[in-house]
């Protein structure tokens, strides 16, 4: 029997908690029937117009990711076929030749702050996810990481959430929480929202058995 496969979208801000929500719901599904594809991966080559840390390639801008590919890949695992998700490397920021094959399963995550806002994404979601996190702890989380696992310094990252990630963000992130299914607010809402996503996603793999 084919897999039925069943999409959800997680959005917000960057450093919202998105994506600490997506990988404790993967953690606590079957490894075999639950996967996440991060919008990070479908970033389009910027080596060409790089020009130094904050400066002046906008990564928070929709024209920045291949979400035609995105699209056709999140189509593709609803019809059962497999895909080749691509790898992008922030070194460099070129796409690699490596791939990460993905089978279809019954639970696929989809993280990234921008994925709301196409509607030739938005259409695959089954369910679709917003976290509305205040911005002085979006940004502070966003220091943390940049700095420790995407060796950027710190005056860059300033200097990019003010050029870019905040305007972008009021223009393309926050006007997608209307689309979303459950809209997580506060910080005590984070583990009531993943319980309850946590029972939902195991009925659907159940249900596939």
């Amino acid at each position: 029997m084919q897999t039925q496969v069943r999409i959800i979208g997680i959005a917000g801000g960057s450093g919202s908690g998105k994506t600490t929500f997506a990988r404790e719901l993967a953690a606590r599904l079957p490894k075999e029937h639950c996967e996440i594809i991060f919008q990070d991966n479908y970033y389009i080559d910027q080596s060409a117009r790089f020009d130094f840390d904050g400066g002046n390639v906008n990564f928070d801008h929709p024209d920045a990711l291949d979400f035609d590919l995105l699209a056709k890949q999140l189509a593709a695992l609803k019809s059962g076929f497999p895909i080749e998700i691509p790898i992008y490397d922030f070194a460099t920021h070129r796409r690699v030749a490596q791939t990460l094959p993905l089978v279809p399963k019954a639970i696929i995550l989809v993280d990234g702050i921008l994925i709301f806002h196409p509607e030739k994404v938005r259409n695959h979601f089954d369910d679709l996810i917003y976290f509305d996190t205040p911005e002085p702890l979006r940004f502070q989380r966003r220091l943390e990481r940049d700095v420790r696992e995407r060796g950027r310094i710190a005056e860059g990252v300033k200097a990019q959430f003010e050029r870019q990630v905040k305007p972008m963000h009021d223009q393309f992130v926050e006007p997608t929480r209307c689309y979303a299914n459950t809209v997580v607010s506060e910080l005590e809402e984070f583990s009531p929202a993943l319980e309850t996503y946590i029972s939902h996603c195991l009925e659907l793999i159940a249900s596939n058995r």
